[in-house]
């Protein structure tokens, strides 16, 4: 098992309870791959530069431990999900 943390940037313009059901699906995703260790939720935040013609963005940290494989896995799905404008997976020293 190793600790990760990851940051996504989802879009704005989805309403509250739309915006939490897609970070809601990761947080299950990792909970069902591994544990999850802390979740911290910045809110909205204006953007360095625009992505997708949006200047806005919801930042989401989770912080947790899996298996060496499964945040390939996590980065795929990141790709194919629609509302997700940005991802990071980095894996934190021991």
């Amino acid at each position: 098992m190793a600790k990760y943390e990851t940051m996504m940037v989802t879009t704005a313009n989805l309403d509250e309870e739309a915006s939490a059901a897609l970070i809601n699906k990761f947080k299950n995703l990792i909970a069902a791959n591994g544990t999850i260790d802390s979740v911290d939720d910045w809110g909205k935040k204006r953007l360095a530069y625009p992505i997708n013609d949006e200047t806005e963005g919801v930042y989401t940290v989770i912080k947790f431990t899996s298996e060496p494989d499964f945040p390939a896995e996590l980065d795929r799905v990141y790709k194919i999900t629609e509302g997700v404008l940005r991802s990071m997976i980095i894996a934190e020293e021991e």
